[in-house]
């Protein structure tokens, strides 16, 4: 969310780690996790190499209008921070299926509070979305996978994190162009520099936007004369988010895509991106709604999605599954977004079955593994089925209790012992 071929927004930073699950604000899950460890304390420290780049950049963000008393503000007590070079270098490999995506982006709890805060700021989004055109249920599922409904803000100082990674160089010229949008904000006076916090990675806000994405589209909405999407009034930032979907082309009263059924021996070879066709041709194939409907939804060329492959859920998307991956190219974020905008307006759940895991497991099997190690004793902080460190750690404790070898792996054969 690497850098060039992605969108401004959190992508060209942090594809990768959504596409995982993951968030560069609390390292939890992006869907961020309802609860969790509290953040790591980022901590800055004396670097002779950072203090000589910075006086290099002085003079560089000076050439190109960043004033010296904004550059004095911002540096007054910036730092170098290890723990964010520690990240950028330790980013999680593995991907999570959207079984454990949306387990994680759709739960009961996310759900539950997203029907909350859309009802206590109704009048606010409704007025946002009479503006924009984007429905609230969507800004709101934006808001929820982004930062837990303003919850996972980050707390990182953006001036030090933008700096220190800057200079460690791995992706320099990126995170210096940051850099300086960030000092161009400070300069505009829309937040104080002490105020300036946000990820790891300089993804800030309610909404997560990085430093070029908010000079380009973040708005004042409720007209005090900043744009102000840190404060715990997420007006602006819910603006934001929605001026941005709709300068990429979102279209109000169509969907992001719908769930639908694919008939006996489709040719997964016709799906994917870009692949459209017109609805009818696809229902001429076989293709039906997932809910029962006779007649699959036109809204234009539409495509067919089978993220889990043909045993799993199979998605066909239209024009506003594009305008959400403008905000991150990741299916699974999309297909996440779009699907707790569903859930939050009163629509059902994915239909069909995902198929068995690696280790031929359902999700079923993992969340009744999860509830039998916390009876056991080995608590696995939840039972959605979704195996994070919290769980593999209770596996290891479970498998060292009874002397066997630590794998800390889930296993049906592990279920059996626990039953």
């Amino acid at each position: 969310m690497q850098i060039s071929p992605f969108s401004p927004i959190r992508r060209s930073l942090l594809a990768g780690l959504s596409a995982l699950g993951l968030s560069a604000c609390t390292g939890g899950a992006g869907p961020q996790a309802g609860t969790g460890p509290a953040e790591t304390a980022y901590l800055a420290v004396p670097n002779a190499g950072w203090d000589a780049w910075v006086a290099g950049f002085r003079a560089r963000a000076a050439a190109s209008g960043i004033s010296a008393a904004t550059l004095d503000a911002a540096f007054r007590n910036a730092g170098f921070l290890p723990e964010v070079i520690e990240r950028d270098r330790n980013q999680t490999e593995f991907t999570r299926t959207l079984e454990d995506y949306l387990a994680i982006a759709a739960s009961d709890e996310r759900i539950s509070l997203g029907r909350a805060d859309l009802a206590r700021y109704a009048s606010t989004l409704a007025a946002i979305s009479s503006r924009y055109g984007v429905e609230p249920e969507v800004i709101t599922a934006i808001w929820g996978l982004e930062s837990f409904y303003g919850t996972r803000r980050g707390s990182v100082p953006v001036i030090s994190a933008l700096s220190t990674l800057a200079y460690e160089g791995r992706r320099g010229d990126f995170f210096e162009s940051q850099l300086t949008a960030a000092l161009r904000i400070l300069q505009n006076g829309d937040i104080p520099a002490a105020q300036m916090s946000g990820s790891w990675a300089g993804a800030m806000g309610h909404t997560q936007f990085i430093p070029t994405s908010y000079l380009a589209y973040a708005v004042d909405f409720n007209g005090d004369g900043r744009r102000d999407i840190w404060s715990d009034d997420p007006t602006d930032a819910l603006a934001s988010a929605a001026a941005y979907l709709a300068k990429s082309g979102w279209s109000r009263g169509q969907p992001w895509g719908v769930e639908v059924r694919l008939p006996p021996g489709f040719d997964t070879g016709l799906a994917g991106r870009g692949k459209g066709r017109r609805p009818q041709d696809w229902a001429a194939m076989g293709v039906r709604d997932a809910g029962g409907g006779g007649v699959l939804p036109d809204h234009g060329a539409a495509s067919i999605l089978v993220p889990e492959g043909a045993s799993g859920p199979a998605f066909m998307i239209f024009q506003n599954f594009n305008a959400i991956a403008r905000y991150n190219n990741s299916v699974n974020y999309v297909i996440g977004v779009g699907h707790l905008s569903d859930r939050l307006r009163g629509g059902a759940a994915i239909r069909a079955s995902f198929p068995p895991d690696a280790a031929g497991m359902t999700i079923a099997d993992r969340q009744d593994l999860q509830r039998r190690l916390t009876v056991a004793g080995f608590d696995t902080g939840g039972s959605d089925g979704v195996i994070g460190a919290k769980t593999r750690a209770a596996i290891s404790a479970y498998e060292r209790s009874l002397g066997l070898a630590e794998t800390g792996e889930p296993s049906l054969e592990l279920l059996a012992r626990l039953r």
